[in-house]
């Protein structure tokens, strides 16, 4: 490309916020162009879910996952104290409630440690106490880097510097599809065309979408995933200094429910994880035919599905029942018996399953012809999006030179 590359970035999460704010700083002179379906940045995922930096626990080491989510960690850490925006590092309990779990904590201990997490740490009963008075297990996994932030507040300082440094921002333009048979893709809107050297997509729960009416694969497909939040009454929000998290069941594809501070001081209970009736509902019964349909019909569901009726069962107590919901707390948190709590906006899950039913867990990547499909980027996703952004933007470089 001899004249100023062009580039469009689909989608104003923070992921896609991040890769458009990454291009202007790496192509300096580049035309940089965001588009977003809807009238503000962090609509969707980024705006609806705990805030939480991870550290990078659980991850295989030197996997993609593990390494962006160091370096993402490291990097937003920086920029949220550069810019003056909250950056908690309030730390996170990992806890076991019998020999099983401690079993199981020692494993994803020895990950932790292989990932270079900082402070990292194995307590008793009597260091959990010192940790988290009103915690309680047979053991327990210190993380004190783990932190909390404010992501929508993060993505749209990214869009700020990208406004300053020379992009631009078009929210209210959704996409239709991006036609990559040429040398310069033509990416198609409902308010006419944009042709442009290369694009990257970071649709999130729109991703497989798009980018089948884009001429990409059909797997991995989304199904959604609602999780429900709930924030307790102001008399418990200082029940706890930080994190608490159960340890991982290996059976269950979803964590299970845990206690959460907020940048704000608000504590939260939860996720819970159930399939959701729409891809983009947050409120009241969320249904969206389409989207419903659409997962009805797919395959990979029903197989997901059938090796997964216990885990259902689990859910769908916590979604019918909030006292079921906050008693799994209570195992861990005994003082919080006779709290109340309020309902607060579910968030979205966009879970990638391959063909045969089994979880994407890793970050998923296709490349078609000048265009980058971020196919899923699930958590750590909003902890690694600068590191993501570095990541996708090299691979834009290696794959179709600079210009």
């Amino acid at each position: 490309m001899s004249r100023r590359p062009r580039f469009a970035v689909v989608g104003a999460g923070i992921i896609g916020a991040a890769v458009a704010r990454e291009l202007v700083l790496r192509y300096p002179g580049s035309r940089v162009t965001l588009l977003e379906k809807e009238h503000s940045a962090a609509a969707h995922q980024t705006g609806h879910n705990s805030g939480v930096v991870h550290a990078g626990l659980y991850y295989e080491p030197g996997g993609l996952k593990a390494r962006l989510c160091r370096r993402g960690g490291a990097l937003l850490r920086k920029f949220c104290r550069d810019r003056g925006l909250p950056f908690i590092e309030c730390g996170k309990l990992v806890v076991a409630l019998d020999g099983l779990e401690q079993r199981r904590l020692k494993h994803i201990f020895d990950r932790a440690v292989s990932n270079g997490v900082p402070g990292v740490r194995m307590l008793g009963p009597s260091g959990i106490r010192e940790v988290e008075p009103n915690a309680v297990g047979v053991a327990a996994l210190h993380s004190p880097a783990t932190a909390i932030v404010d992501f929508s507040a993060i993505t749209e300082a990214f869009v700020d510097d990208l406004k300053r440094l020379g992009g631009s921002v078009e929210f209210g333009r959704e996409v239709e599809r991006i036609d990559s048979r040429s040398d310069e893709p033509v990416v198609h809107t409902a308010s006419g065309k944009l042709i442009v050297d290369r694009v990257i997509v970071c649709a999130g729960s729109q991703s497989d979408r798009l980018a089948r009416r884009s001429g990409g694969s059909r797997y991995p497909g989304i199904v959604p995933f609602f999780g429900q939040y709930f924030a307790l009454e102001p008399a418990y929000r200082d029940i706890l200094h930080g994190l608490v998290y159960p340890v991982p069941d290996p059976k269950y594809p979803f964590l299970g429910v845990h206690l959460t501070r907020r940048f704000d001081g608000e504590m939260l209970v939860g996720p819970n994880a159930f399939l959701s009736l729409s891809r983009e509902g947050y409120r009241g019964l969320g249904l969206n035919v389409r989207d419903l349909g659409e997962t009805l019909a797919s395959p990979e569901f029903w197989r997901f599905a059938s090796r997964n009726l216990p885990s259902a069962a689990r859910e769908a107590r916590t979604v019918a029942s909030k006292k079921y919901f906050l008693r799994a707390a209570q195992e861990y948190v005994p003082a919080l018996e006779g709290a109340r709590a309020t309902r607060l906006t579910r968030g979205i899950r966009a879970q990638a399953m391959t063909a045969d039913g089994k979880l994407v867990d890793e970050f998923a990547i296709e490349h078609r012809s000048g265009v980058i499909f971020v196919r899923n980027a699930p958590s750590p996703g909003a902890t690694s999006s600068m590191a993501i952004a570095e990541h996708v933007v090299q691979l834009l470089d290696d794959t179709y030179g600079s210009g």
